[in-house]
């Protein structure tokens, strides 16, 4: 029994000294990886600082600067975590670790997925420069001045003030047209005439106002006007002309404009617009007379 006892008690101080011997030769290297993980944490932390003031110039969207000056920092952290276990010879322990994660990636990828494209898809959209908060633009039937660009959602809002919030990979995935890429906008005028106005005279007053009631229009030479078709009950024509304008809420405002003072113009020179009649006419006079006829029956 003594025997044993002892035995097993050479055995613990053997296993110690070989895990103190142990210590004691990877002490150096423990050392080094210690100092490599905090040197790539304080690292970490300057460039997280720095790539967020680089980014933020370029994208105005506060999340998608945070999120990518973070993934910068996680990248150097693990970057230092890789030579750190190098330096300790776990290359074995790394292999099944980067194995680990890339199967809870895939995992995690797949049960994200959606979330995970609007995320990709905000970053692409805040890097594009022809798309930034403040312009109005048109996308999926909607139409409004962009608000907000994060890592889930588009935000538009329209021009009778309500919200209207996208999936990032809606607006990616579709056609977008942006109004403020250009600094010109084309307003159009339909209206009609009565048949009995003169052409002509309705053709000169009309570009003439237009060219008074907006400055950006120079002469009436910078004004289309193009008479479209006999209408049912005027002679209609489309008038055109370009204005300074950013937004379709200063083109709605222009068009408003423009009806005034067209309106006035026309009470003024005595010219009709005339609103849509409808005239019944009965030729049918055997009808009428057996009507006639029946009702004097029935009365006698």
């Amino acid at each position: 029994m003594e025997t044993t006892i002892t035995e097993a008690f050479d055995a613990i101080v053997t296993k110690l000294k070989d895990w103190l011997s142990t210590l004691i030769e990877y002490l150096p290297n423990f050392g080094l990886a210690l100092l490599v993980l905090i040197t790539a944490f304080f690292v970490a932390k300057y460039v997280n600082k720095y790539t967020y003031k680089l980014v933020s110039k370029k994208v105005k969207q506060e999340s998608v600067a945070q999120i990518i000056s973070r993934i910068s920092a996680v990248v150097l952290v693990l970057l230092g975590l890789y030579v750190a276990l190098g330096i300790l010879n776990l290359s074995k322990t790394l292999t099944s670790l980067l194995a680990t994660a890339g199967v809870a990636g895939l995992a995690i990828g797949l049960a994200l997925q959606n979330t995970l494209s609007n995320t990709v898809a905000g970053i692409v959209l805040s890097f594009r420069k022809k798309i930034q908060i403040g312009n109005w633009v048109e996308t999926n039937g909607f139409s409004g001045e962009v608000i907000d660009i994060n890592l889930k959602e588009f935000v538009l809002k329209e021009a009778d003030n309500n919200i209207v919030i996208m999936p990032n990979k809606m607006i990616l995935e579709n056609p977008l047209k942006n109004y403020s890429l250009t600094t010109k906008m084309r307003v159009s005028i339909e209206c009609g005439v009565g048949y009995e106005s003169d052409l002509e005279q309705v053709k000169s007053l009309t570009k003439q106002t237009i060219a008074q009631a907006f400055d950006q229009v120079e002469s009436e030479d910078n004004v289309e006007f193009y008479y479209t078709e006999f209408g049912g009950s005027s002679i209609n024509y489309l008038c055109r002309f370009w204005i300074d304008a950013e937004s379709m809420l200063e083109k709605l405002r222009a068009k408003t404009t423009a009806i005034i003072e067209i309106k006035k113009a026309y009470d003024k020179a005595g010219i009709n617009i005339p609103f849509p009649i409808r005239t019944l006419q009965f030729d049918n006079k055997l009808a009428l007379e057996n009507s006639e006829q029946s009702k004097e029956i029935s009365e006698n």
